[in-house]
């Protein structure tokens, strides 16, 4: 049996920031793994966090901090397309006022896409209420759809 990216997120359900002034060193891990500087989980982590995962697995990786930082690995998929286990979902972090996806030092973030419907992307991925979750997020916040396998075998 082959685990997917979706499947190893999915046993961080829960996993979150540690309160106060402590930092949790799992998320801590996750932030120091391809950049030095952060020194709390206060930071955002959600790239951290997919960053992780992939890096658990073998699969291609942005190596940085920056949700935006995905729209560069893999390969570009339509939302209709999406499929949990395959792909990432990268979105604007507030509203419609943020640029397009070639701006890809703004804001952002990033997760394993989980579905779609009414509307709205359902998303799994760190940092969503400073912890891993599931969460939904209308459509029209998506940058893009990321595969990050050519194929599913």
């Amino acid at each position: 049996m082959k685990i997917t990216a979706y499947d190893l997120a999915h046993r961080f359900l829960g996993l979150q920031e540690a309160p106060g002034a402590v930092d949790n060193p799992q998320v801590l891990a996750m932030l120091q793994l391809d950049q030095s500087w952060p020194e709390a989980d206060s930071v955002p982590w959600c790239s951290a966090f997919v960053n992780y995962i992939c890096w658990l697995l073998r699969l291609p990786r942005s190596r940085s901090l920056r949700a935006r930082s995905w729209l560069l690995v893999g390969h570009t998929v339509a939302i209709e397309d999406a499929r949990p286990g395959f792909d990432l979902v990268v979105l604007k972090r507030d509203g419609l006022s943020e640029p397009g996806p070639d701006v890809l030092k703004a804001s952002g973030h990033v997760g394993f896409f989980a579905g779609c419907e009414f509307e709205a992307v359902e998303v799994l991925g760190g940092n969503q209420g400073d912890a891993v979750s599931l969460r939904r997020y209308p459509t029209v916040r998506i940058l893009g759809v990321r595969r990050l396998l050519c194929s599913e075998g």
